[in-house]
């Protein structure tokens, strides 16, 4: 990959930035993106995009034109500069579709490197789709699913399967996109009935020999699933959001069923320029292409027999961070990378609202242990709500930099609009709300934070595993470790009508000295009680040693 070497920079916290950038066929666009070495993974620090359609080119030779090279330049040299600005040690760039195929791309690019000092690597179709692919394993979970990516991009659009626990199973590439099929077919806006069946048509066929490739390697019995990248996708999501009765504050994870895509290209491709520029949720840039791009969506699905999309707002782009930190030895296994994306969220987050790791780490082992232990007695969670309430007692003092007093409450705002790769957006929220009533009073039909929790499954879930982070909360009163454990005895039994809840504490016994004095601790549990007979009905006891 082609990489454009700066100043060794060694910031003092420790993390290292690194600037991405993509030339493609419709946009460019720039990441800035912070590592962290230890954590072996990353955040953005800053994005941008600016329309340059670099793919409006020469009808007769195909070559870029003047006026696109020189709105590309001026973008670049933006790039550039604000990647400076922020300290990075790499540019990393990659040029796609429309460069590739024109007669003049490769000059172009000599002169980005002669003028600018940026060396772009042109990619391939196949390695564009691998780079997608890093890109959405680094922000998207996979699961035990395999997973069918569409990215439609301006000039091309790439396919590809994959498990998530080993290279990619194919790797496509076709050569439509939607900045060409609006140069192509759509010289008339809105399309006539017999233009839209003839451009359909184009793109089942130009799609065909990719559908068959990725539908080849799947296994007997699977069935994946089905998302969306880049700017088609993030579009008619966000056009659907918008017009969603739940409010959405995150597109990544959104779902969209087949029959909304139909409703939503239906709609669209009856809209002329005008009409569509008027829809808030899409700029005037988008507007123009979104039909064929829609069009291309709306097939896709159709073809691999999908019944449903989902988004993900990562790409190529990040896909060039991965691969960067895979080359210089930050990343050991891509697929390791993957299956802890929801842990590195977290600890990222954490990081950023200056929690104090050590401490978070004993409440969530404490936490998990009264989970383990109070199972149908305080909880009859089936096991999603354990890392929902990991997560939460890693983060449940984020909020202390704002306002000691009600940090709870800031701490579910700064979870609830920070980024949290991996969750969806009910799992997002849940978090926050775990952490967001781990002290004070319970949960009540007024506040926002319950509002939002849907369904009356993902309401007791919140409900008990709060309770459990507040009970395990109440264990960290000071900063050294003298609890080395606890001992949940039920009293009782449910079908008697009276339960009761014994927590013993065992202390930390250092080599040679006596027992941690533990009677802070007890006495900052026991005040957990009328909360625990509240939610459940259990009086709680915390016995003497």
């Amino acid at each position: 990959m082609a990489q454009t070497p700066l100043a060794d920079v060694a910031p003092a916290d420790g993390q290292r930035r690194v600037a991405a950038i993509d030339i493609g066929t419709n946009s460019i666009h720039l990441l800035i993106a912070s590592i962290d070495p230890a954590l072996h993974s990353f955040n953005v620090v800053l994005a941008e995009k600016s329309t340059t359609r670099l793919g409006d080119r020469d009808p007769e030779t195909g070559a870029l034109s003047p006026e696109s090279i020189e709105r590309a330049f001026l973008t670049l040299r933006h790039c550039r500069d604000l990647a400076l600005s922020n300290g990075v040690e790499q540019i990393v760039t990659a040029a796609t579709s429309a460069v590739r195929e024109a007669p003049n791309g490769r000059e172009f690019l000599q002169a980005l490197d002669d003028q600018l000092g940026l060396a772009v690597d042109l990619v391939s179709g196949p390695e564009e789709a691998r780079l997608i692919y890093l890109g959405v394993l680094s922000g998207f979970p996979f699961g035990e699913a395999p997973h069918y990516i569409l990215d439609i991009g301006g000039g091309s659009t790439e396919l590809i399967l994959a498990d998530g626990r080993g290279e990619a199973r194919a790797l496509t590439s076709t050569r439509i996109g939607a900045v060409r099929l609006q140069r192509e077919f759509c010289q008339v806006d809105p399309l006539p009935a017999s233009r839209r069946a003839f451009l359909e048509a184009y793109i089942q066929g130009s799609l065909d020999p990719a559908v068959a490739q990725v539908k080849g390697q799947l296994k007997a019995g699977e069935t994946p699933v089905l998302v969306g990248t880049s700017g088609t996708a993030m579009a008619l999501a966000a056009l659907a959001a918008a017009e969603d009765p739940k409010p959405t504050l995150k597109l990544n994870g959104y779902r969209l069923s087949r029959t909304r895509v139909d409703q939503l290209v239906a709609r669209l491709v009856a809209l002329s320029p005008e009409q569509r520029k008027a829809l808030p949720p899409i700029n005037d840039r988008r507007a123009e292409i979104i039909v064929p791009g829609a069009l291309i969506l709306q097939t896709a699905m159709a073809m691999l027999g999908a019944t449903e999309l989902v988004v993900c707002d990562r790409a190529l782009r990040e896909g060039l961070i991965v691969d960067w930190m895979l080359r210089n030895g930050l990343l050991a296994d891509r697929f390791a990378f993957q299956s802890t994306i929801r842990q590195r969220t977290v600890r990222h987050l954490a990081r950023t609202h200056a929690v104090d790791a050590v401490r978070a780490d004993r409440v969530a082992a404490h936490a998990l242990a009264l989970y383990d232990q109070t199972r149908g007695l305080l909880h009859d969670d089936r096991g999603e709500g354990r890392q929902l309430l990991w997560a939460a007692a890693q983060l449940h003092t984020c909020g202390k930099q704002i306002n000691i007093a009600a940090y709870h409450k800031h701490t579910w705002y700064l979870i609830r609009h920070g980024e949290l790769l991996g969750y969806t957006e009910a799992e997002h929220l849940m978090v926050a709300a775990i952490a967001r009533y781990h002290r004070r009073g319970l949960p009540k039909k007024r506040h926002e934070s319950w509002q939002v929790i849907e369904g009356r499954e993902n309401r007791q879930t919140v409900s008990s595993m709060a309770l459990l982070l507040r009970l395990a909360a109440a264990l960290d009163r000071r900063p050294a470790a003298v609890v080395a454990g606890l001992e949940v005895e039920a009293e009782g039994s449910r079908s008697a009508g009276t339960t009761g809840l014994t927590v013993r504490l065992l202390p930390t016994v250092a080599a040679g000295e006596t027992p941690a004095d533990l009677s802070l601790e007890r006495w900052s549990l026991r005040s957990c009680a009328p909360a625990v007979l509240e939610a459940s009905d259990l009086r709680l006891r915390v016995p003497e040693p």
